[in-house]
């Protein structure tokens, strides 16, 4: 195992956890002034749960016999002292298999049999049903029964060809593609599925997730694989063989499915030890290998330092010998530091600019509040002051223009029940273009276009009337969103003026996220339309099943921007609820300290006295806001660094 990255992943929890803490102190603080709504506290919900998510996705993919099975033992089961994972010549992984760790559950591999196409139940819905998976406990203890267990990856079964079309492995029009027939008329397809294999090695206990894929055409006919987990991964390492390069079926495996600009991709130039030539210089060797790298560069259009040559055979080699230099010269350690100093801290980025934009709003929320609460004890302050060596007459009269100022406030009544009314309708209709029955309204509309039409350039054009309806959606609901925002500036700026409010314009719901969401959907979903990929939904099941995993990708997109507006909206009318709720405590405040005084001379010291005070605290609320958000954001910026007191995971596998 690879402890740089073990370290960095120490870090980065580390670093999450104090950031947390930080967090949870400013919440508590909050709650504590009565300074946060259901707005601020929701949105430090939506923080904590990103620093509390500590899952990392990495994908391996490339065409068979590419060694990412060897790649994986070199970098999980090293210390199991043999290869775990089936890497023989001959036997090939067949299913995506997970590896992962969630504490609490025993180690075991649970397999999905293949039969389970046959329906359209995705693979998330088989993951909420486990007796539909057969289980089989591993034990790391023992290497060799662990092996036998994994080997269970590579089964095949024997069907006819009408079968294998059912399954979605065999189909007349792309005969190239389909296995071969053996001599009975039958082929061969996997037996299984998906495999989940829960393993408590170091990595996978901080929080890794590695997905092994088989080849392109197991790759192609799982739509869920492609089209969910691939994209939801945080990075993919590609195999290339050094031997062969970038082969025409490694090309079509890139083009097809990894080619997305915003995915994370790292290409492992493998099998470097066949260039070995006992006839040649170590340098022209060297040579050699460095050309082959910038060729595939030049193919995959990738940045030449994302491309590491390297043996993973060597490396495992190395590995189990215990040779540091051996383990150096495979190259293996290059691609595993450069996924710890790469992967990670762009994690860590995307983390920091959250936090940073939180924190910052709540600021600015907070300390509006406080303003407000200041600016209301500061006009005590100075009207309890002009009482001193004043008559019971000026303090009746005093009392007199609080009445008429505390009616002039309960009339304003009348125009914010006409503003939130308003405020109402227009959300409303955001939210409803928004909603989930339109959702399905259009899916349903393409859906009658797309049954039957698959291999057709109607699918396409249908999908793409799809996306180009959405687009519309969301542009209704922004226009709305934009009407709300127009209609809220100006009668702020009334209220604020007339009535003495202090109403600010909060920044409108961002639209440019779920729209590049749609751009990235529309391409990668686009491309199982288009000629190379239709073919593959040919059946049925298979059009019903990318239905459904369109329609569950989509309606988190409209999920998350419908939520957007419903915060913002929620923000705008707790806003006003405060202001109210405050003034009218201000009222009561200056009442009670005016009919005090009024029946007591010597009241008036002490209420300003008490008043003054009570600027203090605020005034002290407002430093130790600030001083909580600085903590907070300097934690955000601080580098990572694994805690000398935390928890210390294993730095070797439990089967050593």
């Amino acid at each position: 195992m690879n402890h740089s990255l073990a370290d960095q992943f120490d870090a980065l929890a580390a670093w999450r956890h104090a950031l947390d803490r930080r967090v949870r102190a400013l919440a508590q603080f909050l709650a504590e002034q009565e300074l946060g709504d259901a707005a601020s506290s929701a949105a430090i919900d939506v923080l904590q749960r990103k620093l509390q998510a500590d899952k990392l996705v990495l994908a391996c993919v490339a065409e068979v016999s590419r060694g990412k099975s060897e790649l994986l033992n070199a970098m999980f089961f090293a210390d199991a002292g043999r290869r775990v994972l089936p890497a023989t010549p001959g036997r090939t992984t067949m299913c995506p298999v997970e590896l992962q760790y969630h504490a609490g559950h025993p180690a075991e591999l649970a397999l999905l049999p293949i039969e389970s196409r046959l329906g359209d139940t995705t693979i998330a819905e088989w993951r909420a049903q486990p007796e539909a998976w057969q289980r089989l406990s591993l034990d790391p203890r023992h290497p060799d029964g662990l092996a036998e267990a994994l080997s269970l990856v590579t089964q095949t079964r024997r069907v006819s060809t009408v079968v294998a079309a059912s399954l979605g492995f065999w189909n007349d029009s792309r005969p190239q593609d389909n296995p071969p027939r053996l001599e009975d008329g039958s082929v061969e397809v996997p037996a299984w599925r998906h495999a989940l294999v829960n393993y408590p090695h170091p990595l996978l206990q901080r929080g890794l997730v590695v997905v092994d894929t088989p080849g392109l055409n197991a790759v192609g006919a799982e739509p869920e694989l492609t089209l969910g987990l691939l994209p939801a991964a945080h990075a993919i390492v590609f195999l290339v063989a050094a031997d062969t390069g970038v082969s025409r079926s490694d090309l079509d495996l890139w083009n097809e499915h990894l080619c997305e600009g915003s995915l994370e991709r790292f290409v492992a130039l493998n099998k470097t030890d066949i260039l070995d030539d006992p006839l040649s210089t170590p340098a022209a060797v060297a040579a050699v290998l460095e050309v082959q790298r910038g060729k595939i560069a030049q193919t995959l259009q990738m940045p030449l330092e994302r491309v590491y040559p390297l043996s993973a055979r060597d490396a495992l080699a190395a590995r189990i010998g215990g040779d540091a230099a051996a383990l150096e010269r495979s190259g293996l350690p290059a691609l595993e530091a450069a996924l710890a100093q790469q992967l990670l801290p762009r994690q860590r980025e995307l983390l920091m600019r959250a936090t940073g934009a939180t924190l910052q709003a709540l600021r600015q929320g907070s300390t509006r509040r406080l303003a407000e609460r200041r600016r209301h004890v500061t006009e005590q302050m100075l009207e309890l002051r002009g009482l001193r060596g004043k008559s019971q007459a000026k303090v009746r009269a005093m009392l007199g223009r609080l009445d008429a100022e505390m009616g002039d406030f309960e009339r304003c009544h009348a125009r914010l029940s006409a503003l939130r009314s308003v405020h109402q309708r227009h959300v409303h209709k955001a939210l409803g273009a928004l909603s989930s029955d339109v959702l399905r309204h259009e899916m349903a509309a393409m859906r009658e276009q797309l049954t039957g039409t698959a291999l057709q350039l109607g699918a396409r054009k249908a999908f793409a009337a799809l996306c180009e309806r959405l687009r519309a959606a969301l542009a209704a609901a922004r226009a709305q969103a934009d009407e709300i925002q127009q209609m809220l500036r100006a009668s702020y700026q009334q209220l604020n003026a007339e009535f003495g409010f202090a109403f600010t314009l909060a920044d409108a719901p961002r639209w440019e996220p779920p729209l590049e969401e749609l751009a990235l959907i529309e391409r990668s979903y686009g491309r199982h339309l288009g000629p190379l990929q239709a073919w593959r939904l040919s059946g049925e099941s298979a059009i019903e099943q990318f239905q459904r995993l369109l329609l569950s990708r989509l309606r988190v997109v409209f999920e998350t921007a419908a939520g957007a507006v419903e915060q913002w909206s929620k923000a705008a009318s707790t806003q006003i609820d405060q202001q109210l709720r405050e003034r009218r405590q201000a009222f009561a405040h200056r009442h009670e300290a005016l009919q005090r005084i009024q029946s007591a001379a010597g009241e008036l010291e002490q209420r300003i006295a008490e008043v003054e005070q009570q600027d203090k605290r605020l005034a002290g609320a407002q430093w130790r806001l600030d001083a909580l958000v600085e903590q907070a954001l300097a934690a955000a910026h601080a580098a990572p660094s694994a805690r000398e007191d935390a928890d210390e995971l294993p730095l070797r596998s439990q089967a050593s």
